[in-house]
């Protein structure tokens, strides 16, 4: 063939297409317009799309690995929409991102996606993490990169290094979870403006891709040639040079004869294995795909070395067949812009499975440090939970907000189920205390009857700030630390005598409670009888206690109204009989442990006033409210823990003396305790299970079980109706485990949020299975009343102090009258064996009670020395040398005189061989012994205290000459004047005042013993 022929035939072929171009060309502008339209309306889609951040979390304990990941992918890939109905919606596909993200000390996951697609998402996302957790969360990457933060931004993009249909290594073929190595780079990061993002662009991708890879082994392995990407492209940019030849070729060349099908070729193994790996690929649903990774810091100097760490964790996917590559450092804004846009361009094809290696949440093998795990697992609400809304706000209490899977629905507990009680536990500072103010405050504004006991102060203060005007008459405010106004608060008030023994067995165990350490059975023998007796004389007090023990006229009066014959018996009978030494070990640890409190004014003039000014049970009855701050910071730990076991124990008989009105016309009343176990007694428990009765219902906090004593455990897991636990230590953690069936685990307990909950909750009667939750916020105060209840409570509940002090006075400084009303005096207590000072009337012994208090040892005599003088070794002194220096020395300081206490040689004058065992007098009994001597009443004197007197009487009869056979017969001869002038003489010594102090010589050292 001719060039001319060639030359006409291309002449013929364009002229064809110019003409048929000059009739159809309309048909490609209406193309390009239909095109142009389609791209507009997929730009104003897009741009009205709105988009969401949601952070996820698994618990540590997760087990779900790469296999849940993939069948997440698998269910996301529904999402997928066909050309029709992109081109009829004018969108696109849509396309999620797949996040991580790591700064100093953080590891996180999020995902990217558009709203509408949340629920769907997390459905899925649920359905194989069941125990994840997802949160609506801002945009991290707008947090840096804005102006002149001083951030530099770096970003690279990884790749496949082949054709997509080759597949990269999977997550079957590792013997540890891939990830690890990913986030093992990520936690290597050491500065704090330092942070690492990668991000999992994910589209779903239609079957086209699987049809062409199935085609692709199809045609190798018929030994056809493989249509490739690159042939493809290749043909196109040859065909203007091949096309003519080719065309003329086929022209000219004659037809060969057909020599019969050809033979298939033979692959070797390692092509047979590469078409069997593209066509497993191919069996799996597809995903497009972009990799971008971005750095961040405001040191640029180790961005490479970053950068090359995360694309090398990728390389643990590379096989001979496939791999990843990344693309070259890109600096700047652009690559930052196009990050926050998720922009999706150009990416490669990975099935599930090889995305689900490359991206899935953490598995417990992965120990990598710094990841976000959930701290503690949620779970479902029972359907039946009372809901806002559900009930009138009188009916139901709202405290709480369910928090699974991001459900969050007000709940409360109904007012029948709190009747059951309440017990909240939890470590300091979780919230138990917030959520019992939240609970008062809701049934304040709902108009119920609220005690409120704090051992803080704290709560009581912020509930006090949200009473609203209309309840401020309605509030009693018991502040003992408000000592100028005391209110008065009397433990022995026995308005109803048929509670006399239970409230003399409350009594006995607060103080059992307070010193179980060095309780004992005679202790609380002594000690019942004691409150028995006083609770059948009126306007009894506490500080009835001391002088029922220590004031034999005070006991005579007492003695004479008890009704209880056995009561009686005991004081009359049994007590009357003890010896000195036997009275003294029993009542000596009674006064020991009541007087330490009674000593203290802040508790002396609460509970020492005969009449209380808080009527609990009208309080309970007309639904009032009742705040006692008893912090332990102002008052005293122990004066706290007693003042509360004993307004517990005040309630509980005022509850019970319920039972004189119909149980249905008993209203409820809520006693709110804080650390219960301060004031928890054994007879706690007896108010947990008969409480209900009577409508007190009880909703108590403490830190930690062991706090509470064996009995007291056991009444609060067996009466108690709802049970929420805040984060909690080990050994509670597990004993509680059992309480929620095992649905939370100890590390569940141990790891909770604060203000987060977990509860086994009563719903109309019945006990629910255990859910998670959290408590809901209180809102500010807007107006604070807490001056004006203060106030009130001052001017109607409170007395004075002075008023207080003076009435106290008076009542311990009463004398007694008989039956004749005559006044009872010391002789006319008959069978009595201590007079009323019990600290000078111990009996003579070697060594002192182990139980004494401080403020009960005796302050021994001074022995006083002369310093010109040659000094006796202290063994050796004696009684009548400290008299004769003492009627020698000149006033110049005072010093009380207690005792005598010395030791004298034996081989010394027999006078004094009665000071062999040490003495303890005072100098009130002192002076008395000497007027008694003089009246001649040496009955109503102890033979010790005769033997001093005499002994004293001798010393001074040597220092006036008198003969020693005259002093030494003393004890022999009946009184007479002489008797009384060395009464005289003692009495009149000018060296000791009336108040038993002594002033003494400068230059004399002073010296106790």
């Amino acid at each position: 063939m001719s060039l001319d022929l060639i030359y006409s035939i291309i002449q013929e072929i364009i002229k064809i297409g110019i003409f048929f171009f000059s009739y159809t060309w309309w048909i490609f502008v209406l193309i390009f317009a239909w095109e142009a339209y389609q791209n507009r309306r997929k730009t104003d889609w897009v741009e009205n799309m709105d988009h969401v951040i949601l952070k996820v979390e698994v618990p540590k304990n997760n087990e779900k690995g790469p296999v849940a990941a993939e069948m997440m992918f698998a269910s996301l890939h529904g999402i997928l929409k066909d050309a029709e109905d992109q081109r009829r919606e004018g969108s696109i596909q849509e396309h999620i991102s797949f996040e991580i993200v790591a700064s100093l000390n953080n590891i996180s996951f999020y995902i990217w996606l558009p709203v509408y697609l949340k629920d769907y998402l997390e459905g899925q996302l649920y359905a194989q993490y069941p125990s994840a957790e997802i949160t609506i969360v801002n945009d991290y990457s707008t947090q840096i990169g804005n102006g002149d933060d001083g951030y530099h931004i770096y970003g690279t993009e990884i790749s496949l290094e082949k054709d997509h249909m080759l597949p990269i290594k999977s997550f079957i073929s590792f013997e540890v979870d891939p990830l690890a190595s990913i986030t093992s780079v990520l936690s290597k990061l050491d500065d704090l403006n330092e942070q690492i993002w990668i991000q999992y662009l994910i589209q779903p991708e239609g079957n086209d891709w699987q049809s062409k890879s199935q085609s692709h082994t199809s045609n190798v392995r018929s030994g056809n040639s493989p249509m490739t990407l690159n042939s493809i492209f290749g043909s196109i940019k040859s065909a203007p040079f091949t096309l003519p030849k080719t065309l003329i070729s086929m022209a000219l060349k004659a037809p060969e004869p057909s020599s019969g099908p050809a033979a298939k070729p033979s692959l070797s193994k390692h092509e047979e294995a590469e078409m069997t790996a593209i066509d497993t690929k191919a069996m799996k649903l597809g995903y497009n795909v972009k990799i971008r990774v971005i750095y961040a810091s405001k040191n640029p100097g180790k961005v490479k070395y970053r950068l090359q760490a995360v694309a090398g964790s990728f390389k643990q996917f590379n096989t001979t067949l496939n791999g990843f590559v990344s693309s070259k450092t890109i600096p700047g804004k652009t690559v930052l812009d196009e990050y926050r846009a998720r922009f999706f361009d150009d990416g490669f094809i990975l099935n599930i499975e090889e995305l689900a290696s490359i991206y899935h949440l953490p598995h417990v093998s992965v120990e990598t440090p710094n990841i976000n795990w959930v701290s503690s697992k949620k779970s479902a609400p029972p359907a039946n939970l009372p809901l806002e809304g559900s009930s009138s706000p009188e009916e139901l209490t709202l405290f709480g907000q369910t928090n699974f899977r991001g459900n969050k629905q007000k709940f409360g507990i109904k007012k029948e189920d709190r009747s059951r009680h309440m017990y909240i536990i939890g470590k300091s500072g979780v919230g138990k205390s917030y959520s019992l103010a939240l609970l008062s405050i809701s049934d304040i504004y709902a108009g119920h009857g609220v005690c409120i006991i704090d051992p803080h102060g704290d709560l009581a203060e912020m509930v006090i700030k949200y009473i609203p005007e209309y309840r401020i008459k309605d509030v009693v405010y018991f502040n003992p630390a408000d000592t100028l106004f005391p209110i008065a608060f009397n433990a022995l008030e026995c308005p109803n005598p048929d509670f006399k023994e239970m409230i003399a067995s409350g009594f006995v165990s607060i103080f059992k409670k307070q010193f179980g350490y060095s309780w004992g059975p005679r202790l609380e023998y002594v000690l019942r009888y004691t409150i028995l007796a006083l609770l059948d004389t009126p306007d009894s007090t506490m500080l009835g206690v001391i002088r029922m023990l220590t004031e034999k006229n005070f006991r005579q009066k007492i003695i004479k109204n008890i009704k209880d014959p056995v009561v009686r018996n005991f004081w009359e009978k049994e007590y009357a009989t003890y010896n000195d030494r036997f009275a003294t070990e029993a009542v000596a640890p009674i006064l020991n442990k009541v007087g330490q409190f009674i000593a203290s004014p802040l508790i002396r003039n609460i509970v020492g006033q005969p009449v209380s000014t808080v009527d609990v049970r009208k309080i309970m009855d007309e639904e009032k409210i009742l705040i006692i701050n008893l912090s332990s910071g102002r008052i005293g730990e122990d004066n706290s823990a007693l003042l509360g076991s004993m307004m517990i124990t005040k309630i509980q008989l005022a509850a019970m003396s319920r039972a004189d009105i119909p149980a249905e016309e008993r209203k409820d009343f809520y006693l709110y305790v804080d650390e219960f176990q301060n004031f928890a007694t054994e007879s706690f428990a007896k108010i947990l299970s008969e409480a209900r009765k009577y409508r007190l219902d009880l909703i108590v906090a403490n830190q930690y079980i062991t706090q509470m004593e064996e009995t007291v455990r056991d009444a609060v897991f067996g009466n108690v109706g709802t049970l929420i636990s805040y984060r909690v230590g080990a050994k509670d953690a597990t004993f509680l485990e059992n309480e929620f069936s095992k649905l939370f685990t100890s590390e569940d307990l141990i790891n909770l949020d604060n203000r987060h909950i977990y509860l086994k909750m009563l719903i109309d009667g019945v006990t629910r299975q255990p859910f998670s939750a959290q408590i809901l916020n209180l809102l500010p105060s807007k107006i604070d009343h807490s001056k004006e209840i203060y106030k009130y409570s001052r001017d109607n509940f409170a007395r004075s102090k002075d008023e207080v002090e003076d009435l106290i006075n008076k009542f311990s400084t009463s004398i007694p009258q008989n039956e004749n009303g005559e006044e009872v005096s010391d002789s006319d207590a008959g069978g009595e064996r201590r007079t009323n000072n019990y600290a000078t009337k111990r009996p003579v012994e070697d060594k002192k009670p182990s139980n004494f208090n401080r403020e009960e040892r005796p302050v021994y005599k001074p022995r006083v020395e002369k310093r010109n003088e040659p000094q006796l070794p202290r063994h050796h002194d004696n009684s009548s040398q400290i008299i004769e220096r003492n009627q020698t020395q000149e006033k110049t300081m005072k010093q009380p005189v207690k005792q005598f206490h010395s030791r004298p040689n034996e081989n010394q004058n027999s006078n004094y061989s009665q000071f062999k065992k040490p003495y303890r007098s005072n100098h009130t009994d002192y002076n008395n012994s000497s007027r008694n001597t003089s009246s001649n009443k040496h009955a109503a004197v102890k033979p010790n205290e005769q033997n001093l007197r005499d002994a004293i009487q001798s010393a001074l009869a040597k220092k006036q000459g008198d003969s020693s056979n005259e002093a030494t017969n003393t004890n022999n001869r009946p009184n007479t004047a002489s008797d009384k002038n060395n009464n005289n003489i003692i009495n009149n010594d000018n060296n000791i005042k009336d108040d038993g102090s002594r002033e003494i010589k400068p230059g004399e050292t002073i010296v106790f013993k």
